[in-house]
């Protein structure tokens, strides 16, 4: 169809609304505190070829690595995937980040009908013998796939051998359980027994099957509209808006990328250790810029470490999507279009690119931030007066986690575990005519914080305080935004782990 960009602006709002209103969804039916209110998910549509035609204003970390899940979903699941099937999955070597980010993938069929309803009795064979109207001039057509809705959400407990599955292991099973791509729905039934071996291998399986169940909703919201979507416009106009889409995010990025200076840029910065070995983890990068097309390559950076440190593949490819698109600076969709003129190398069996069974638990939330500072350390030299100074350059990660206590009773009468888990925000990097903003989460996470009344509500803790720490951004013409002093106390016994870096050693660019 000929390119309408009014047509297109509708287009683009119509797949964000589903997107948000999943997230929607999801948020309202979740159990934990961590998706409830820190809002740690992401919601996204596919087309048929498994391409992200949009996401919701997440989670930056999810941007790149969702479409890995959706693929390696489809890919596993090839010709058997039907309506009403939901697959999950939370394999950081295939498709996805660390064990706690479970997505779900669910195919989208024409129409409405044939999205059978979570614990339905429509049997299976009945599904796959309706006809559907397949666009708006009401021809009959067989039963066909018009794309994915797909949802993950980090949750706060998925086994291992810390509560939070945040532990400064050596490898990944000792992370927790690792789940590749599985039917956890199968024509609109759940799967019992798979649900009850993920939720037999977690400390607060109550909290589990809630939040599991709000992703399950929160992806039939998203078949149900896509499906109105195109019972509405036909599924060809559909198909060609995606595509348009898809090649005007494309072209935007190619645009960004020709108004830079060719060239190559190159920075270096490192992890202080990670967290078995007290040697600095260097993450270095080259980024070439050439007319409208970029390399990005992290030749050079550390091997993968003994520590949980190490960042997949697919964490590495969300770094890259999010600074070329904040770079961007415009209201373009968050689509695969945006990687379409970016090569990006990362060398497997390094700290950017690791291969099982290394840990990751901390590659997602702590090396993730490293190598956005890493991408913005170099593109400030093609672009200086649109880059800030680096950021706290860490998620500040704290799980906590053991047995919860009601009044009169011991830990062991009571035999509930609890496990609470929070990113804690800080200051932002000086912009290069202002000052960088304070207690915020920057970059890699887009998380809110836990209410102080709702985490003294859920969990055997106390906030003693909980203010921004005053001066902490530094000096100078202008200064780095302030970070945040949160104490808690805990009332029972319990287990605490706290990833955060650079400590010892700070950030190389200022």
């Amino acid at each position: 169809m000929k390119y309408d960009p009014i047509r297109l602006e509708i287009f683009k709002h119509l797949f964000a609304a589903i997107a948000e209103e999943m997230g929607t969804v999801l948020r309202k039916a979740s159990y934990s505190p961590n998706i409830k209110e820190r809002r740690d998910f992401s919601c996204a549509i596919f087309d048929r070829q498994g391409r992200m035609i949009a996401q919701a204003a997440h989670i930056p970390v999810h941007l790149g690595s969702m479409p890995l899940s959706v693929k390696a979903a489809f890919e596993h699941f090839a010709g058997d995937l039907h309506p009403g099937d939901v697959v999950v999955l939370n394999d950081p070597f295939r498709g996805g980040t660390h064990l706690p980010d479970i997505t779900m993938v669910s195919p989208v069929y024409l129409n409405t009908e044939n999205m059978v309803p979570f614990g339905d009795d429509k049997s299976t064979e009945k599904i796959k013998k309706q006809k559907i109207k397949a666009s708006a001039d009401s021809v009959v057509q067989p039963l066909s796939l018009i794309g994915f809705v797909a949802s993950r959400a980090h949750h706060a407990d998925v086994g291992g051998m810390t509560p939070g599955s945040m532990p400064v292991g050596r490898e990944i099973f000792q992370e927790g359980l690792i789940i590749p791509p599985v039917k956890l729905v199968k024509a609109g039934q759940m799967d019992q027994d798979i649900l009850e071996l993920i939720l037999a291998n977690v400390r607060t399986p109550q909290e589990r099957r809630g939040d599991l169940s709000a992703q399950i909703a929160a992806n039939q919201r998203g078949a149900e509209r896509l499906v109105e979507m195109v019972t509405r416009y036909g599924e060809d106009e559909v198909t060609d808006a995606e595509e348009q889409l898809l090649a005007y995010t494309e072209r935007m990025t190619r645009r960004l990328i020709e108004s830079l200076p060719d060239g190559v840029y190159h920075f270096t910065d490192q992890l202080d250790d990670d967290g078995v070995n007290d040697r600095l983890v260097p993450i270095t990068v080259a980024v070439t810029i050439r007319g409208d097309s970029a390399k990005v390559d992290f030749t050079g950076s550390a091997s993968q470490q003994a520590g949980s440190v190490n960042a997949v593949y697919a964490i590495t490819l969300s770094a890259v999507y999010y600074v070329f698109r904040c770079l961007l600076g415009l209201d373009v969709p968050n689509n695969s279009g945006c990687l379409a003129p970016i090569e990006v190398i990362a060398p497997p069996g390094t700290v950017v690119n690791a291969l099982s069974p290394a840990p990751v638990a901390g590659g997602n939330v702590e090396t993730s931030q490293r190598i956005v500072d890493v991408l913005l350390g170099a593109l400030a030299q093609a672009c200086p007066g649109k880059v800030p100074a680096a950021s706290q350059g860490t998620m500040n990660n704290v799980t906590i986690g053991g047995s919860a206590l009601s009044p009169g009773s011991s830990p062991k009468e009571r035999g509930e575990q609890f496990t609470y888990y929070e990113t804690i925000g800080g200051g932002m990097g000086a912009r290069p005519n202002s000052d960088g903003p304070s207690a915020v989460h920057s970059h890699m996470t887009n998380t809110l914080n836990t209410p102080v009344e709702a985490l003294e509500y859920a969990y055997p803790l106390r906030v003693l305080r909980y203010e921004i720490r005053k001066g902490s951004g530094g000096d100078g013409k202008f200064r780095g935004g302030d970070g945040i002093v949160r104490a808690l106390q805990v009332l029972t016994d319990c287990q605490a782990v706290v990833g955060s870096t650079p400590i010892r050693h700070p950030n190389m660019w200022r």
